[in-house]
Order: structure tokens, then sequence, then C-alpha cells
């Protein structure tokens, strides 16, 4: 194989009866192709299969990783709007009368309400939950809403070891970080997997005992990890 560091340009998006390592280095870029053949001794072939491992890991992730986010949204709203409701507020808690989000709460609330309205929608609070962010929930667990928010929030985890409220947002920052490389489609077969597989499951099983294992039982993640082509660092 010639070096990947000397692609000719001209082979991408040429066809050919074979793709080629070096055509293949050059379309997914040298410099990020790099870290795999690094890993991989400098096989191309090998690091061609680790990042196709990427792949497959990543989907896995992307598929339970799903549930929770939906589950930890639904949660999390419905206690808040219970919490909102008891209260004697008018409209949703989403319109925040009270002023006990933070600015940044806000601003992803009107910039979610925006999203619906440009699609043609009419912005219920369903359509407007539907568009906030995974990182939304997280920071609605950070220690400001510690004695604010939290306290009705933590019902919603009733299977949780105890009430405190560092036992869910922690295992979601993690989650929260986690996500974004896979957003980003970086490379995850160098990070803690089944430490983040056990966080999916274990906030999970604070919402009901039962949920994790009605979710494994199409989690492809476990499976897939033993499939690695390299020994990874972490297990």
């Amino acid at each position: 194989m010639r070096s990947v560091d000397n692609q000719d340009s001209g082979e991408i998006g040429q066809d050919s009866d074979e793709i080629g390592n070096d055509t293949l280095f050059s379309l997914f870029g040298v410099p990020r192709m790099r870290g795999y053949l690094d890993a991989c001794g400098g096989d191309p072939a090998v690091a061609l299969e680790l990042y196709r491992w990427n792949t497959r890991i990543s989907g896995a992730f992307w598929e339970t990783l799903s549930h929770l986010e939906i589950v930890l949204r639904n949660v999390l709203a419905k206690r808040l709007a219970v919490r909102h409701e008891a209260a004697e507020r008018a409209g949703s808690w989403l319109d925040d009368p009270s002023r006990e989000l933070d600015h940044r709460a806000r601003r992803e609330i009107v910039e979610a309400r925006q999203r619906v309205n440009r699609k043609g929608k009419t912005a219920s609070e369903g359509q407007i939950l539907s568009e906030l962010s995974f990182g939304f929930w997280r920071f609605l667990l950070a220690r400001r809403y510690a004695t604010t928010l939290w306290p009705d929030p933590a019902r919603g985890f009733p299977a949780a070891p105890t009430r405190a409220r560092t036992v869910v947002e922690q295992p979601v920052t993690r989650l929260h970080e986690f996500r974004n490389r896979l957003a980003h489609h970086e490379r995850i077969w160098n990070q803690p997997l089944k430490e983040r597989h056990d966080d999916i499951m274990a906030l999970l099983g604070f919402v009901r005992s039962d949920l994790p294992d009605w979710v494994a039982e199409e989690c492809r993640v476990s499976a897939v990890l033993v499939t690695c082509p390299i020994e990874r660092p972490y297990p």
C-alpha cells in the first residue's frame, strides 16, 4: 500500500472494479484515520476493520441510548408538569412563569418553539418537548436546581438507591458527553464502553426495575463489544 499521507485526490469519486485502501483513507480522511492506523500497528486493513467496528458499536449504542433519552425526557417532563399544576400555575411549566429556569434552559425552550413553528406545526407542549436536546435534560439535573426543581423529579426514579440528585446526574452527564461523541461520528472504540452501557441500564432501572430487561432483549451492545478486531484499552 502507498503511504496514506500522500493520496491522489483525483481518486476520490472515481469508479473502479475494487475500492482500495488508499481510496478509502482518502474518502474518510487521512487525519481522521490516523488514530485507527496507529492503534493497529500501521496495518491499514486492520485499521479499516476497526473503523467499521467503531461504526457498528456506535449504531448499537444509538439504539439503546434512544430508549433512555426518551424515557428520561418523559419522566422529567411529567414530574415538572405535576409540580407546575400542584403550584396552581397557569399554562405549561415550559413557560416558566416563576422564572426558576436559568437563561440556558429558557433559551433552549424558545429555540425549540421556533423550530416547531418553522415546521408549520402548533407549538404544543409535546411538540416543544420533542425538540429539546438531551443536554437540556442533563442541565435540569444540575446542582443549581438541587433545592428548587430536583425534589419533584426525584420522584420519577423510585427504584434509585437514594434520592440524591447526583445518583441520576452523574451517569446522565457521562452519557451526554458520550452521546456528543456519537453524534459527531468520533472514535468510541477507545472509550470505557461497558461503563457507558452500565450507565444506560442503571438509569433505566432507576425508573422501573424491570425496564433494563426489556431494553436488553434487543440491545446489541454486548454482542458487538466482543467482536472488536483489536484489544481495547477499556472493557
